[in-house]
């Protein structure tokens, strides 16, 4: 997970320093794409608490319901990724 959030903070920097050369079109696809991201993270991270707070409450008892929400959560976030960079690529 925290490779996750390195990886996502690096690309939002490299944004930031690539928005000057942008057109405004590109400017907002690229908030938009941001927004996207953000949203999907933020669904993640509350399916990766409720897998934490599930493994909390059955003591260990039924991994695989936490695994499977990890791993939803993990998809939610490629998903997002991946939309975001479709979304870019459009205002290209």
């Amino acid at each position: 997970m925290k490779n996750t959030i390195i990886t996502g903070a690096a690309m939002a920097l490299a944004a930031f320093g690539l928005a000057g050369c942008d057109s405004p079109a590109e400017e907002r696809a690229e908030e938009r794409a941001d927004a996207i991201e953000e949203n999907a993270e933020a669904r993640a991270d509350a399916m990766e608490q409720r897998a934490d707070q599930l493994d909390q409450t059955a003591n260990g008892a039924d991994p695989a319901a936490e695994q499977n929400l990890e791993n939803r959560a993990d998809a939610v976030r490629e998903q997002g990724e991946a939309q975001a960079e479709r979304v870019e690529e459009q205002a290209e």
